[in-house]
C-alpha cells in the first residue's frame, strides 16, 4: 500500500510544512475550545432559552456523544477520500454550527448545532494528526511536529473556558459562539492554500458495517459514561447503555476479525507499543481533565473566585503542556526504543508529585501553591501525551495515518469522558459522607452561598471543608494509582534494557 500526496512532503520547504503544521494545529486548537466553551455560557444560555433539565444535559452531551461516537469512522474515511478534503468539510461544518448555535432561538435548535458541531470536530480531529504525520516523514521531524500536536491538543480545552469565560462578560454567550466562525473559515482557507492532499492509494472501499457498529457502540459508551453522575450508575438507563455499548463493540471486533477489508485490522492492536501508548492516553486523559474540572470548582465554590477568574487561573497548566511536551524531545530522539517509555516514567512521576501536593490543599490554599501544581500536572501531561501518541503513530503505516490518529483520539475522548464522571461521582460522594448525609449535594450547597436566603455561614463552611475533603481524597488516590502504574513500566523497561545490553555483549 501507498500513501498518494499531490505535492510530496519530503520535497516541500521546510517552512511550509511548519506552515501546514501550524493550520492543522488551529484546527486541533479550535476543537478544543469548541468541546469547553459551552461550559461557562451555560447560566446566560438557560436565562435566554429557557431549556429544561433533560435539554441542557443534551446541549452539553450530544458533542461528546457524536464526536466520541463517528471519530474512528472519519479517521478511516480521511485514508480513503484525502485528509484535506476531510479536515475542510470538518471545518466548515464547525463554523456552520457556531453560525447556528449563535442564532439559535430554541433548545432544540441549540442542540442541534451541538451534534453538527460534534460531527465537525470528529472529522477535523484525526486529519490534525494524520495532516502533520504526513508532511514529516523523517523520523525526528515527526517527533516533534507530535509533541507540538500534543502540547496544542491539551492547551485547547484550557483556554475555551477562558475564551468563552471573556466573550460572555464583555459580549454574549452567542458571541462565544460566533467566535469560532471566523476562525474556521479562516483555516478552512488557509488548509485549502497550504495543506497537500493525502490519501491511501490502494485503499479498500469504507467498511460501512465496521463505521456503523462502531459509532453506535462508542456514541453509546460515551453517552453511558457521560449520565452515569447524572442519572445514576445503576439506574436502568446507564445499565441497559453499557450493556448495549458492550455488545455493539463486541459485534465490531468480530465483525473486524472477520471482514476481508476492515476498519481497523485488530493485528495493529497487538504490539505491546500500541497498547500501552493507548492505555497511557486513556489514563492521563481520565486523571488529568477530570483533576482540572475539580479544581475549578474548589476555585470557584471554595475561594470564591469568579468562572473567568477560575480560568484565567489555570492558565499555568498550558505553560506547562508545552515544557512537558518539549522535555518529550530529547527522551524520543536520544534513547531510540526506550525513550519513549522513560518520557512515560518521567511523566508518571511529575504527575505523583502534582497530586501529592494537590492532596495537601486546604479551604484557604495560597495561589502560589495552585500555580505550582498546575505547572506539574501540565508538564507530567504533555511528556506522557507526546511519548503516547509516538508510540502509537509509530505502529501505523503513512496509509493508515488517519485510523491511527482516530484510534489515539477515541481513546483520549473515552478516558476525559470516564474521568470526568467518575472523578466528579467519588468526590460528590465522599463529600455527602463528610456532610453526614448520602442526599447532601455540596456543589448545589455552594452554588446557593451568595443566593438571597441560601445556607447560613456555618452551612457553607460545612460544605467547603466537605468538597475539599473529598478533593484532597480523589488526589492521593490518582497519586497512589500513578505511582502503582509506574511501577511496571519502570520494571518492563529495565528489563528491556537489560535485555538490549545482554544482546550487544553476546554479539561476536
Amino acid at each position: 500500500m501507498s500513501v498518494q500526496s499531490i505535492a510530496e512532503p519530503a520535497h516541500a520547504g521546510l517552512a511550509r510544512r511548519w506552515a501546514t503544521t501550524a493550520v492543522a494545529c488551529s484546527g486541533l486548537l479550535l476543537i478544543g475550545i469548541d468541546g469547553t466553551v459551552l461550559n461557562v455560557a451555560i447560566p446566560a444560555m438557560q436565562r435566554a432559552l429557557h431549556p429544561s433539565t433533560a435539554e441542557v444535559q443534551w446541549t452539553v452531551d450530544a458533542f461528546a456523544v457524536v464526536m466520541a461516537g463517528t471519530v474512528l469512522a472519519a479517521g478511516s474515511l480521511g485514508d480513503r477520500v484525502g485528509r484535506r478534503r476531510v479536515f475542510i468539510t470538518g471545518l466548515l461544518l464547525c463554523a456552520a454550527a457556531s453560525a447556528a448555535g449563535g442564532a439559535a432561538t430554541s433548545p432544540g435548535q441549540m442542540i442541534g448545532s451541538r451534534v453538527v458541531q460534534g460531527a465537525g470536530c470528529a472529522l477535523m480531529m484525526p486529519a490534525t494528526l494524520s495532516i502533520i504525520i504526513d508532511v514529516f516523514p523523517e523520523p525526528h521531524l515527526r517527533r516533534r511536529g507530535i509533541a507540538v500536536w500534543a502540547a496544542v491538543a491539551g492547551v485547547g480545552g484550557l483556554l475555551g473556558p477562558v475564551a468563552g469565560g471573556w466573550l460572555v462578560d464583555h459580549a454574549s454567550w452567542r458571541a462565544a459562539f460566533w467566535s469560532s466562525m471566523p476562525v474556521a473559515l479562516l483555516a478552512a482557507g488557509l488548509a485549502a492554500w497550504l495543506v497537500p492532499e493525502s490519501r491511501d492509494a490502494d485503499a479498500s472501499p469504507l467498511d460501512h458495517r465496521g463505521a456503523l457498529l462502531s459509532t453506535a457502540g462508542l456514541g453509546t459508551l460515551v453517552w453511558a459514561v457521560v449520565a452515569g453522575p447524572k442519572h445514576g450508575w445503576t439506574s436502568p438507563s446507564v445499565l441497559a447503555a453499557f450493556a448495549g455499548a458492550a455488545l455493539l463493540l463486541t459485534a465490531f471486533a468480530v465483525w473486524q476479525a472477520r471482514c476481508r477489508a476492515p476498519m481497523l485490522p485488530l493485528a495493529l492492536l497487538s504490539a505491546p507499543r500500541v497498547r500501552l501508548g493507548l492505555a497511557m492516553m486513556a489514563l492521563i486523559s481520565a486523571l488529568v481533565f477530570g483533576s482540572v474540572l475539580i479544581l475549578n470548582l474548589y476555585m470557584q465554590g471554595v475561594l470564591d473566585y469568579s468562572a473567568l477568574r477560575s480560568g484565567t487561573r489555570t492558565l499555568p497548566a498550558t505553560a506547562g503542556m508545552v515544557v512537558g511536551a518539549a522535555l518529550a524531545l530529547p527522551l524520543l530522539n536520544k534513547l531510540g526504543r526506550f525513550g519513549d517509555r522513560t518520557a512515560i516514567l518521567a511523566g508518571l512521576t511529575i504527575l505523583a508529585a502534582a497530586f501529592a501536593l494537590l492532596a495537601t490543599f486546604t479551604t484557604a490554599a495560597d495561589y502560589r501553591a495552585l500555580a505550582v501544581y498546575l505547572v506539574l500536572l501540565g508538564t507530567g501531561a504533555g511528556v506522557i501525551l507526546a511519548a503516547a501518541t509516538e508510540m502509537v503513530m509509530a505502529a501505523f503505516p503513512g496509509e493508515r495515518a488517519g485510523l491511527g490518529s482516530a484510534l489515539n483520539d477515541v481513546t483520549r475522548q473515552v478516558g476525559l469522558a470516564l474521568g470526568i464522571a467518575v472523578q466528579g461521582s467519588a468526590l460528590s460522594a465522599i463529600a455527602a459522607r463528610r456532610l453526614h448525609g448520602p442526599g447532601d449535594d455540596v456543589n448545589a450547597l455552594l452554588a446557593a452561598a451568595h443566593v438571597p436566603g441560601g445556607p447560613g455561614p456555618a452551612a457553607v463552611a460545612a460544605a467547603k471543608d466537605a468538597f475539599v475533603h473529598g478533593m484532597t481524597r480523589c488526589a492521593l488516590a490518582g497519586a497512589v494509582l500513578v505511582g502503582a502504574v509506574a511501577v511496571p513500566v519502570a520494571w518492563s523497561t529495565a528489563r528491556t534494557l537489560t535485555r538490549s545490553r545482554e544482546a550487544r555483549r553476546a554479539r561476536p
